[in-house]
């Protein structure tokens, strides 16, 4: 799990700070493969705008932050 997907996951309560790392109970690999399709489709929503952000393609900025190929 990568960590910006981790930090989110722990705002929204699906794991805990306090295990220091990935909890299978509360959080699935189906639920981080959710958040990522939903960052990827964020991101080519994005690509079909003219929007750069620091000289990027939005979409790609986006993708780069929340580390998804």
């Amino acid at each position: 799990m990568n960590e910006r997907i981790k930090q989110l996951a722990i705002e929204a309560n699906l794991i805990s700070p306090e295990s220091n790392g990935f909890d299978p109970t509360r959080l699935s690999i189906a639920q981080q493969k959710f958040a990522e399709l939903i960052i990827e489709q964020c991101a080519r929503e994005s690509d079909k705008q003219t929007i750069y952000c620091r000289g990027i393609p939005w979409g790609k900025w986006i993708k780069d932050h929340f580390e998804i190929l």
